[in-house]
């Protein structure tokens, strides 16, 4: 599986080619679903660019992508969208459209309670669990656990060599993770050691401009699709055991 985040928490000034309206969106999603992306998760936005969880802003934007790709979409439930866990909730009941899933980080406040109000309304829960966190430790004491769609093993760490070990030791906390699929990634400096990681162990994994702004060899990207395009090729060296490859920067992290 290699989802595609299409935009996270960026803005204009990170990168002229992240999508924040529903329109740039469908548009994105659609370039890298053609690239090979297989599940999209993307970051509604309000006119003036926030994450948002208001569902008139779902609606018209879960709209758009669908209209555009039969592939899954999901969407964020961070407390940066709407920090007030009880506002949070009321957000999510008053929903038109549903996503086909929604990340929940279980180290935030509330993450219980959101994920639990996300099941009952048919939606898929990507529990996310952060390095640097107890989100590790709270999802392996959750009777949540085992009725998550997948685990979002997400490595903090954004520097090149530190990250895999951060991306190993995450996966020790998480252990079986109550035997719900695990869906490995990195950011920024440490976006692309920790795909080819998750390439060697045979993990999902997720790439897109809300991972990281630039190709595996430093170049900016110039779209989802085209970071899709190059995480497929970087995850698939990875799982054959290639080590030398075109356009990877002498002594980069494997």
């Amino acid at each position: 599986m290699m989802q595609v985040c299409l935009n996270g928490s960026r803005t204009a000034a990170d990168s002229v080619a992240a999508p924040l309206t529903p329109e740039s969106m469908a548009d994105s999603a659609a370039g890298a679903v053609a690239a090979g992306a297989t599940d999209i998760h993307v970051h509604p936005k309000t006119p003036c660019g926030r994450d948002t969880l208001s569902p008139r802003v779902l609606a018209v934007t879960l709209s758009a992508i669908r209209a555009r790709v039969p592939v899954p979409v999901g969407v964020t439930t961070g407390a940066w969208a709407e920090p007030d866990p009880a506002a949070r909730l009321e957000r999510i009941r008053t929903w038109t459209v549903l996503p086909d899933h929604a990340s929940v980080n279980w180290h935030e406040p509330g993450a219980e309670e959101t994920a639990a109000l996300l099941m009952e309304r048919g939606v898929g829960v990507e529990a996310g669990i952060w390095s640097g966190t107890d989100g590790a430790e709270r999802f392996a004491a959750s009777p949540l656990g085992p009725k998550v769609l997948r685990v979002l093993a997400e490595v903090t760490d954004t520097d090149p060599l530190g990250a895999v070990a951060s991306a190993r030791a995450l996966l020790s906390c998480l252990g079986s993770a109550h035997g719900r699929p695990v869906l490995l990634h990195g950011e920024d400096g440490g976006a692309w050691p920790v795909l080819r990681l998750a390439g060697r162990l045979s993990l999902a994994t997720r790439v897109g401009l809300e991972d990281v702004l630039a190709l595996p060899g430093g170049e900016p990207a110039r779209s989802n699709g085209e970071l899709v395009a190059a995480g497929l090729a970087e995850y698939g060296a990875a799982r054959s055991g290639a080590t030398d490859r075109p356009g990877r920067p002498s002594g980069a992290s494997p």
